[in-house]
Formats: C-alpha cells, sequence, structure tokens
C-alpha cells in the first residue's frame, strides 16, 4: 500500500524513472544494463524522432519517498493512421513482484489512455513496435541479444492478474554457424546462378543512401504485417548513424536484380556482449573497453535483425529460394568473419512460412516475447 504514481516533470524524477531498473534488474545475472546515454537520447523528445509522430507520458511509482517501479503511456500518430486511431501504448514497464506497485501504475496507464479517447492499449513498446518490444515470457536463462530486452519471469503475471491478453507472441531463434544441411545448400547455389541476380554487400561509406535502400526494401516486405509501422526521414538519418558505428558489412546484404534492390539481410554484431559489465556506463573506463572490444578484439556473436523480399520479386519461380540465399550468405559470411553464434529475431508467432523456414535451416527458437493487449471500459 501507500504508493503513489506521478508524472515525470522534474529533472529529479526523469533521473528515477532512468536509474529504475539499474537497481531492480541488476541483480539478475542474464539482464543487461543498457547504456545510460542511449538511454537518455531515447526519452529526449528533441533527439527522438518518435515525438515527431508521437506523444508519451512517464510515470515512476514511489512508496516511502523511493521509486519502484515505472511506466510509459504512449501514443503514435502514424499507429492510428495506418491502423486503428483507438488504440495506444504502454511501454518501459519495470516493476517489482508487488501486487500493488503493478496496479498502481497499470491505472496510471489507463487514465492517461481514457484521456486521449482511446479503447485499447497494447505493449509494451519503446516506444514504437519498431524498437524494443514484448514481455519475455520463455528463454530467460540466457542474455539478450542487441536490442532485444529482459525481464524476470513474473512480469507476465502480474500484467496478466490485471486483465492484460496476449496480442501476439514472437520469436527469437538460435544458431550455431557451421555446417549447412545439404538441401540448404543446394537451394542457395541455385539461387545464386539466376541471371542477373547479384548479391553486394552494404557500402559503409555511403550509409545514409544505403539504409534507404533497406528500409524502402523493409517498408514494402513488411507492409502487410502484424503492427507494421514505416520509418520516417528523421528515423532514417537516425539509424543511419547509427549503423556507421555499429554495422559490420561483412553481414549485411542487399540482393539486385538487373541493378535493381530485390531484398537485403541485414545482421549486427551483438553489442550486448561488450557493454554487459559496464553497468550502463561509459565513463571513466566503460568507453575505453567498449572499443577495445569491438574494434580490436572483435565480437563472436550477432543478431540477424532484418531479411525481407520486395512483392514483386516473391512471385517469380526463378526467386523462390532468394531467401535460402540470403540466410546462407549471411551464415557463411558470419563464420568467415569469425562469429561463433547468432540470433534471428524477431518473428511472429503466426508467420508458418517463415518460422518453418527457419527451422528447416536449423534454427531454435529458444526466446518467445509477448505484447499485450486489454480493451478500456
Amino acid at each position: 500500500m501507500n504508493v503513489e504514481v506521478r508524472p515525470v516533470r522534474t529533472r529529479a524524477e526523469r533521473r528515477a524513472f532512468l536509474e529504475l531498473p539499474y537497481a531492480l534488474l541488476g541483480g539478475d545475472p542474464h539482464w543487461v544494463p543498457p547504456l545510460r546515454l542511449e538511454r537518455r537520447e531515447l526519452l529526449d523528445p528533441r533527439k527522438n524522432p518518435f515525438f515527431e509522430h508521437g506523444e508519451a507520458e512517464l510515470f515512476v511509482a514511489w512508496r516511502d519517498g523511493r521509486p519502484v517501479g515505472r511506466v510509459s503511456a504512449q501514443l503514435d500518430r502514424l499507429h492510428h493512421e495506418r491502423h486503428d486511431p483507438r488504440e495506444g501504448f504502454f511501454g518501459f514497464f519495470d516493476a517489482p513482484d508487488d501486487a500493488d506497485v503493478v496496479a498502481a501504475l497499470w491505472r496510471a496507464v489507463e487514465d492517461w489512455h481514457r484521456r486521449k479517447g482511446h479503447r485499447r492499449v497494447l505493449g509494451p513498446f519503446g516506444f514504437t513496435i519498431n524498437g524494443e518490444m514484448g514481455v519475455l515470457v520463455d528463454g530467460f536463462d540466457s542474455p539478450p541479444f542487441v536490442m532485444m530486452n529482459h525481464n524476470p519471469p513474473y512480469y507476465a503475471a502480474r500484467l496478466e492478474a490485471l486483465g492484460l491478453r496476449k496480442a501476439k507472441d514472437v520469436f527469437a531463434w538460435r544458431y550455431v554457424p557451421g555446417e549447412l544441411n545439404e538441401p540448404t545448400r543446394q537451394i542457395a547455389e541455385h539461387t545464386r546462378g539466376v541471371p542477373g541476380l547479384r548479391l553486394r554487400p552494404l557500402d559503409a561509406r555511403r550509409m545514409d543512401a544505403e539504409v534507404r535502400t533497406v528500409m524502402t526494401i523493409f517498408n514494402e516486405a513488411w507492409s502487410d504485417n502484424w503492427g507494421y509501422l514505416p520509418f520516417t526521414e528523421s528515423e532514417l538519418r537516425k539509424m543511419a548513424r547509427e549503423f556507421k558505428l555499429l554495422l559490420d558489412p561483412r553481414v549485411a546484404f542487399v540482393a539486385e536484380i538487373d541493378g535493381e534492390p530485390a531484398a537485403m539481410a541485414l545482421s549486427l554484431p551483438n553489442l550486448n556482449e561488450a557493454i554487459a559489465d559496464l553497468e550502463g556506463a561509459l565513463f571513466p573506463t566503460g568507453l575505453a573497453k567498449l572499443l577495445w572490444r569491438v574494434k580490436v578484439r572483435g565480437l563472436s556473436s550477432l543478431r540477424l535483425v532484418l531479411l525481407g523480399i520486395r512483392p514483386k520479386f516473391r512471385g517469380r519461380p526463378e526467386l523462390k529460394g532468394l531467401s535460402v540465399l540470403l540466410y546462407v550468405e549471411s551464415h557463411q559470411q558470419a563464420v568467415a568473419a569469425g562469429y561463433r553464434q547468432g540470433e534471428l529475431s524477431w518473428t511472429l508467432e503466426d508467420n508458418d512460412k517463415i518460422n518453418q523456414g527457419i527451422r528447416l535451416m536449423g534454427g531454435v527458437p529458444y526466446k518467445t516475447y509477448r505484447v499485450y493487449a486489454k480493451d478500456l471500459d
């Protein structure tokens, strides 16, 4: 009892919102503390392009003068235009295993969305489906990969006790670079020989243009997927800046047909591997450790983030193995570059074609993230 939830208004309250997960989850050996600098920019309306088309309220739960939980309530006008103007989101949910704290936070979320005229709340998202998403409901025994999240097992039970129900599950798949099975190899090599088909790595010297190409393919390939939202121009520019620092061109490809971009596969080195023990701090020694681990020692794992084919090329019989070729090329180049393990994430639970293909190529689902929904009275 005696839980008070207040919207963030002061610098001290914003600091409490930012710092809460470090105190709450710091004892979990599999939680990877995000870099505080990155989290501050994510929450800053001046630096995060989300706020050009969305708005958010941050809430902190207090007990006896101490912050004990947090959550956000947000809306996205792009989601309203493309999907349902009566839907809003929640995110950045972190709380102890305490029914009073969780209930108080959720009341704040519901009240905010009722004032906005919403009739349904989805989440968690940080801040949209294109960021970190879902509550981890399976796969608690290993740390998350870059741009994926981790939480204690009780989060799901506490939310479900308040009437939230599953809207959609997404899967993360594990694979270990090694020998590909023969059918997969044959499909890839047959497709590689299609006239006019060329695989090329992304050019780090032209990152702005390359990100635009990748996102053009993404916007066409994912346009019919559940919850899809396009990236805006500002988000593309921000992504290009970030990719210049993180991207490994050896494991990021565009497939062209007669010079026209047709498909892409984008893997990112697993930055979480390098920051896991930094406790979110770059100073005084974190930055030097990070640079040495990434630029000198190198990372041993990576995440296949995107793999898609533009719809106009999907119906061509000679290209039916194109997704397999992209996977195989990513796999082989990862091995050649020294990566020893990887994750493919995420895929929708009901995308049977994609999930079956990943299984046939040796992928194993090892984490499940759940997006919840609740209708408002």
